[in-house]
């Protein structure tokens, strides 16, 4: 009884798996993916596009890089407020055309690439900061011309003030909910999640930030990245492949 009372008792992220690290054009080091692999590492998020209609130049050869490595691969976009068509569009192109050929080759194992939309706020791009509607329309198009919803990423503070918000309306988060949800909070585990029961990732430290205990926990480098971005996942590593293949974009077919 006291085995199963303390197993109760644990937080969240003692029962899920600290196996997910996510990248941008900002890490000017060469990552060691292999590296990540070892240190328990399942997956890899990259920056594929960002305002105003910009690549990330990174990108294409990280992902080689993190494939060669054995790792899943997926790829955001950091929204803005101009048309959220045009911007789904030149990011499913970017993610697309940088895919090695191995992943678009009929014969070889489907292999697929985990979409999101990075929904925070805008202040050191062009372009303004997206609104509900806005990712709404942006989801919206994604889902159609892929067959299935990009993950959404968000801090905790933003989520509740953006869409429980002016502006947004049962209808947008209703929508929104067929998103899986990627979460931030470098200070505590995240509670407000609504309209969403729960969170599928957690976004636990970045740029160096993190203040849970114990560190050991909650580690704020990985490999050779010492500021990492790192991301706990809502289940184990057999969990987070199921997920990832269901939820990926399989651009082949």
């Amino acid at each position: 009884m006291r085995t199963l009372l303390a197993f109760l008792l644990l937080p969240t992220c003692a029962l899920a798996a600290n196996s997910v690290v996510n990248m941008s054009h900002y890490d000017l080091m060469r990552p060691d993916f292999a590296g990540m692999a070892r240190e328990g590492v399942a997956g890899v998020i990259h920056e594929a596009t960002f305002p105003r209609r910009e690549r990330d130049a990174k990108y294409s050869g990280r992902q080689r890089a993190a494939l060669e490595a054995g790792l899943l691969w997926g790829a955001y976009h950091f929204g803005d407020a101009t048309n959220p068509t045009r911007q789904a569009d030149h990011f499913l192109d970017a993610v697309r055309s940088a895919l090695p050929s191995r992943l678009v080759d009929p014969g070889a194992p489907r292999s697929g690439v985990l979409l999101v939309l990075d929904f925070e706020k805008n202040g050191h791009y062009p372009g303004g900061s997206m609104s509900v509607a806005q990712a709404v329309a942006f989801v919206e198009h994604i889902k159609k011309r892929t067959g299935k919803y990009p993950g959404l990423y968000c801090s905790e503070y933003r989520l509740r003030q953006m869409l429980y918000g002016r502006g947004a309306s049962a209808s947008h988060r209703r929508i929104l909910t067929n998103c899986w949800l990627w979460i931030a909070n470098y200070h505590a585990e995240p509670r407000n999640t609504a309209p969403w029961d729960a969170w599928h990732m957690w976004q636990y430290t970045g740029d160096g930030k993190c203040d849970l205990r114990p560190r050991s926990m909650y580690p704020k480098s990985v490999a050779n990245v010492r500021k990492a971005e790192r991301n706990i996942f809502r289940g184990d590593n057999v969990t987070l492949q199921a997920f990832w293949r269901k939820n990926a974009w399989y651009p082949s077919g």
